[in-house]
């Protein structure tokens, strides 16, 4: 009953005692070398390998959006500064100026030269913090390279709408709303 199959097939006359022999002897080399654990260690380390570089892969591209997120902040950082430092004092505006900011109307009181400048477009309103700020040109330039979201008005110079359809009406120089 507890004949091994090397012994059935014995008995059968399938094989000889010469081919048990080699068979045993093959399976004993087997084992010491290493046996058939040789091919399955180069295909687990092909396969930590694979994983290895995809791991690599990802992680670069988390530190890719990282550092992109890194010098957008501090783009942001350096925007807010200039607008601060460069900001135009509206101290005793009498001058009401409405704009729209998305859906909602808004007013800043200016003086008379800053509501000229600001239709001329040499001044600009752009949201800083919870707040609006008057600022020159050259920083709504840079507002709208940086975060096109902080430019809430800027006049351009030269700029026409090319499907306006009251293009061909001139607006009157002393009309206010």
């Amino acid at each position: 009953m507890a004949n091994s199959l090397q012994d059935q097939l014995l008995k059968a006359g399938l094989v000889n005692e010469q081919q048990l022999k080699q068979a045993k002897t093959k399976k004993r080399k087997q084992k010491r070398a290493g046996g058939g654990r040789a091919a399955d260690d180069a295909e687990r380390g092909a396969a930590a390998e694979r994983a290895a570089a995809a791991k690599r892969e990802r992680d670069q591209e988390l530190n890719r959006r990282r550092e992109a997120e890194r010098q957008r902040k501090a783009e942001l950082v350096a925007l807010w500064q200039l607008v601060r430092d460069n900001r135009v004092s509206r101290d005793g505006g009498d001058v009401a100026y409405n704009f729209a900011d998305g859906s909602a109307l808004k007013r800043l009181y200016v003086k008379a030269p800053q509501q000229k400048a600001i239709a001329d477009g040499e001044l600009a309103i752009v949201r800083h913090d919870d707040f609006y700020e008057l600022v020159p040109a050259a920083v709504a330039e840079r507002a709208e390279a940086t975060d096109p979201s902080t430019l809430v008005l800027w006049n351009k110079p030269g700029v026409a709408d090319p499907d306006d359809p009251y293009a061909d009406f001139e607006v009157p120089d002393d009309l206010m709303w």
